[in-house]
């Protein structure tokens, strides 16, 4: 077995996967294995009894969102009844920021993978705050959701299929050289991506206020652009899951209880340890005691090779995470200890235009005890409060050690 070729195909096909969006559909639609009696969920497998906080708020507030319950009390009951199965994002070609909670009738963005022909899928972004992926589901949220799904929806999905389709990935690096690293800063992409669908939405549209409401909600989330890139950042990891051999780590997901990784040698198989807490910067009036461990979806932008692998290029974004921009250099550069190539297309100015860390390798982190570092934002640790800072986080090692393990027992080395 030659692990360098495989890990060499891996980062190859990750790197080479062009995803473009092609177009929006309801969930149960789109979204292979969907069925009306499920909920789809950032991270690894997790059941109402060991979910966290926000987790079960997002739940909660979807299944409200469904007219399936009334409150957090008969969405528990459904859900430990069997009644509402709960699953991965990751194990339907999909992704989601944060709780990742994903119902059959919410809207998803379609992303193709060009290269290889695989598709991915990620739900609306709501922006900051108070919103349902941080666990928040009073009636403003639920208003916010309907008119996203009744208004917004609708809008984007006929600018996006009047198109030719728009490429995530080509606007994802031209972001990077405007000072976004595609995880917790997305204001460049997100103005980018307006800009894309802006002509497309109003020659669609009679309708000159829904368009100028659907804009001006997207100019104002600068967080817009981060769902299809979490999409496209899937594409481009299931492009590179399953290579035989390789140590790469393909997947990174976290669901407020458990972080979970999956290499590509290793298939399907999850690898789990208790989520830490992240560290940064918190709203007035909350603090470290205040926040749920760790949880989102996000985490596939580092597989992928950006977020916070790629925070040189984003020196920026310690406002909002905590830091200095020296630390946000050192964080790229200690990433590349542990990847296994530099990225073709993403790229950093400031790094003399060197590509972005690539393709975390099993084998380096266990041996140099150099875990990723990742840009997240911090939910609360109770239902129905949401957002309440952002910070940075690395996961526990022995996730990896584990995997190692797993990856010599299975390919019988040693």
């Amino acid at each position: 077995m030659d692990i360098e070729k495989a890990n060499q195909e891996t980062v190859e096909r990750m790197m080479e996967a062009r995803p473009v969006l092609i177009g929006l559909g309801k969930a149960l639609d789109v979204i292979p294995g969907m069925e009306e009696n499920l909920l789809l969920h950032a991270g690894p497998p997790i059941t109402w009894e060991r979910a966290s906080g926000p987790m079960r708020g997002a739940i909660t507030g979807a299944l409200i969102f469904e007219g399936k319950a009334k409150d957090m009390k008969s969405a528990q009951q459904l859900v430990e009844s069997g009644e509402i199965k709960l699953e991965p994002c990751h194990h339907h070609q999909a992704v989601g920021p944060m709780a990742g909670v994903t119902s059959p009738s919410m809207s998803v963005y379609i992303l193709e993978n060009k290269t290889h022909g695989n598709t991915a899928y990620s739900n609306l972004n709501e922006g900051y705050g108070k919103v349902l992926r941080y666990g928040a589901y009073s009636e403003d949220v639920l208003k916010k959701l309907r008119w996203m799904e009744n208004v917004m929806a609708p809008l984007l999905k006929e600018a996006i299929e009047s198109s030719d389709g728009i490429d995530i990935r080509a606007l994802l690096a031209e972001s990077l050289h405007m000072g976004d690293e595609g995880h917790n800063r997305n204001k460049a992409g997100s103005i980018l991506f307006t800009a894309k669908l802006a002509p497309l939405i109003t020659r669609i549209t009679a309708d000159n206020q829904a368009a100028a409401d659907v804009l001006t909600f997207m100019a104002d989330n600068a967080l817009t652009f981060l769902n299809p890139v979490m999409a496209s950042c899937k594409a481009m990891s299931d492009a590179a899951q399953g290579i035989e051999g390789s140590t790469i780590v393909s997947v990174m997901a976290r669901n407020g209880t458990d972080f979970g990784i999956r290499v590509s040698g290793l298939g399907d198989r999850w690898f789990t340890a208790p989520v830490p807490t992240p560290r940064g910067l918190y709203f007035p009036g909350y603090s470290e005691s205040d926040a749920s461990g760790d949880i989102g979806d996000s985490t596939i932008t580092e597989s992928a090779g950006i977020g916070g692998f790629a925070m040189a290029s984003a020196p920026a974004i310690v406002n909002f995470v905590s830091g200095t921009p020296k630390d946000a250099i050192n964080t790229t550069l200690e990433m590349y200890e542990i990847t296994y190539t530099e990225h073709k297309y993403f790229t950093i100015p400031a790094l003399d235009f060197r590509g972005t860390p690539t393709g975390m390798d099993l084998r380096k982190i266990v041996e140099k005890d150099i875990t990723p570092r990742i840009n997240t934002g911090i939910a609360h640790k109770e239902a129905g409060i949401g957002q309440i800072g952002a910070g940075l986080v690395r996961p526990p090692i022995s996730l990896f050690q584990e995997a190692l393990v797993a990856f010599a027992e299975h390919y019988q080395i040693g």
